[in-house]
């Protein structure tokens, strides 16, 4: 069965990191604004006090999501096989081991299983593909401070017309030839503080209409 095209607003978001009060707050302006159609595209719980109700939230809601190299690790890293040299990294595991017993192991399972990427045919005939970092490798940044070669190779010759990422918690939106690159930013760990960001695509006849914004918490 193919692929329903897509035609209403999708919200987009990208590392929650574990921070319910952020996340709620997006949600809220999400619903304030009619979007009920939510897009995360990874590190989900890693660093936030409150992991499980981040994950829980995201179920409620039907969120579709993609794994982040956060989610990953904790997924599949043994943390008694990992060693911390330093302050910073001990505190590190620390927060990693909590993680992982906040969200249990059949979250861990539904974190494994999450895909590294997803496709949407939009009505308007383009493609839009979200990863966490790039279509060439999802654990390489797309950052807005690469140049428009560095840009068009991490894309890897994907058919997409429209990418959607996050890692690097910046926000941007640039169009080089007929690629679109947008990274939503952070909801969680934004560089900002108490921001959220957040990203609304709504799908057009001509072309997506793509609105980057945020919200303080």
């Amino acid at each position: 069965m193919a692929t329903p095209l897509v035609s209403r607003p999708m919200g987009f978001l990208s590392d929650v990191h574990g921070n319910i009060e952020a996340l709620d707050a997006v949600l809220g302006e999400l619903r304030r604004m009619g979007v009920t159609d939510i897009y995360v595209a990874g590190d989900h719980l890693l660093g936030g006090d409150a992991p499980l109700e981040v994950w829980r939230r995201l179920v409620d809601l039907g969120a579709i999501c993609t794994r982040g190299p956060g989610d990953e690790a904790l997924a599949t890293m043994d943390p008694s096989k990992l060693e911390a040299l330093t302050d910073d990294a001990r505190e590190r595991l620390a927060r990693f081991v909590s993680t992982r017993d906040a969200v249990g192991e059949l979250v861990l399972s539904q974190l494994k299983k999450l895909p590294e990427s997803i496709r949407l045919p939009m009505v308007d005939g383009r493609e839009l593909v979200m990863t966490h970092g790039s279509p060439a490798d999802p654990h390489t940044e797309i950052s807005h401070d690469l140049t428009e070669a560095e840009v068009t190779a991490l894309v890897h010759g994907d058919p997409a017309d429209l990418f959607i990422c996050g890692a690097t918690h910046v926000p941007f939106d640039r169009t080089i030839d007929d690629i679109r690159v947008v990274n939503v930013g952070s909801v969680g760990e934004s560089p900002e503080g108490r921001v959220a960001h957040f990203t609304v695509v709504t799908p057009e006849l001509e072309a997506a209409e793509v609105h980057q914004t945020w919200v303080e918490y």
